[in-house]
């Protein structure tokens, strides 16, 4: 009896840490905290469920359910709660119950050919092997498959049909018509299958990670030439500086001579002539020269569109991580453009940028499509086509972070909110 209480534990051991490595490679589109709440709350009945069967029924009977049990309803669950949809989604659920049965066949059957079938084996065997699992999926594969995921837009479906037939022989071969054990001679055929399952993941992630490496590049090359872009706008609004500068000199010469030869009213009306000309004043929005050309860049495509660009820029002559703070205005305001193409002039757009006891705040506001709703902790879906559009958000997290802060987005009363906050210095 003790011993069936050992297999019971791992058993329930497994099923918690199935929906642990599975949440730490899925996106809900709900903030964690809800996220943690509708999952416990639903899948505690299923997990009950299920240990309740295994002690009532034994392991044959809830081989055969498992997948009407805990399978489907988990299935049907974490679609609902999922960001993602179609082939990424069912890609990343097959993984997590693939690996994870993989485990629990594997422990099952070392227990029966060598542990002599106490459990005693199965037990200590699930328990080390499921958290080393977690840890390398959160050291090693979380952070790039959460990129893939944003990355790679094709082929996904490919995937999830080769994880869900895995999954499904999986569970056909070790349970039907009887469990494996009882079936000696199939078992090298099932072994041939338990080898080959990481060789065909290995592959699948050979693949995507080579995937990754050319998003990799080309988002590199993007942000090269952002910054060039960035750069040769400074340098154009520099020339233009100096120049007028070299005019002043010359207007300041002739002004000169017609007030010492009291000339007033001449000097008055060359005065006035002259202002309208060199009104810098639209082209001045900050101290910051960097802060200043990507705003002048930007205000010149809304005012293409017909858009206002609303600014509120309070920064002084502090010293800012330039470069990460082009990256963060550049897509952020890249975004806002991006929606108000699609939105025409009923757009409304706005930029704060303030500097606060050594932090800089950052908020980008613009009306967003109908519909759209984003909570905070969370990434919208993109609504383009194109592969690897939307992606200014996950670059704008990560300059944030470099610097030792963080972003926010979310929307309110028909606006999408951006906030970053950055240590300043």
């Amino acid at each position: 009896m003790e011993l069936t209480v050992l297999r019971d534990l791992s058993v329930l051991w497994c099923l918690v840490h199935i929906l642990i490595l599975f949440m730490l490679l899925y996106r809900s589109r709900y903030s964690q905290k809800k996220t943690l709440i509708l999952t416990t709350a639903a899948m505690t009945p299923v997990i009950i469920v299920n240990v309740t069967g295994l002690m009532l029924l034994g392991t044959d009977r809830m081989g055969r359910l498992f997948f009407l049990t805990c399978t489907l309803p988990s299935l049907f669950f974490f679609y609902y709660m999922s960001r993602d949809r179609r082939g990424r989604f069912l890609f990343t659920f097959c993984l997590s119950d693939t690996v994870a049965y993989w485990i629990i066949i594997v422990t099952n059957l070392l227990d029966h050919y060598i542990g002599g079938g106490y459990y005693i084996l199965m037990f200590a065997g699930r328990l080390v092997l499921f958290p080393l699992l977690e840890w390398w999926a959160y050291r090693k594969l979380r952070r790039p498959y959460l990129e893939l995921q944003d990355s790679v837009g094709k082929g996904w479906n490919v995937f999830a049909g080769m994880a869900a037939l895995y999954y499904l022989l999986l569970v056909a071969m070790a349970n039907f018509p009887e469990i494996i054990i009882r079936r000696p001679q199939e078992m090298p055929a099932f072994v041939l299958v338990l080898i080959l399952m990481p060789m065909t993941y290995a592959t699948i992630f050979t693949a995507m990670y080579r995937q990754l490496l050319l998003y990799r590049r080309q988002k590199n090359d993007s942000v090269y030439l952002e910054v060039r872009q960035q750069m040769e706008a400074l340098l154009a609004n520099q020339k233009h500086i100096h120049r007028l500068k070299h005019d002043m000199k010359a207007h300041i010469i002739t002004l000169s001579g017609l007030m010492s030869s009291d000339r007033v009213e001449e000097a008055r009306t060359y005065l006035e002539k002259l202002l309208p000309d060199h009104d810098t004043s639209g082209e001045y929005y900050c101290s910051n020269p960097y802060i200043n050309a990507v705003l002048g860049h930007y205000v010149m495509k809304f005012d293409e569109l017909g858009v206002g660009l609303r600014l509120d820029i309070q920064t002084g002559d502090e010293i800012l991580p330039h470069m990460e703070l082009c990256q963060i205005l550049s897509n952020g305001l890249e975004n806002a453009y991006e929606e108000s193409r699609s939105m025409g002039k009923e757009q409304k757009v706005s930029v704060q940028v303030r500097y606060n006891k050594g932090w800089l705040l950052v908020r980008i506001k613009n009306k967003c499509r109908e519909g759209m709703h984003v909570e905070k902790g969370s990434f919208p879906g993109t609504h383009k086509k194109e592969p690897g559009h939307g992606l200014g958000l996950r670059t704008i997290q990560e300059a944030a972070g470099s610097l030792g802060g963080d972003m926010s987005c979310y929307t309110e009363e028909g606006y999408f909110i951006l906030d970053v906050m950055v240590r300043g210095g």
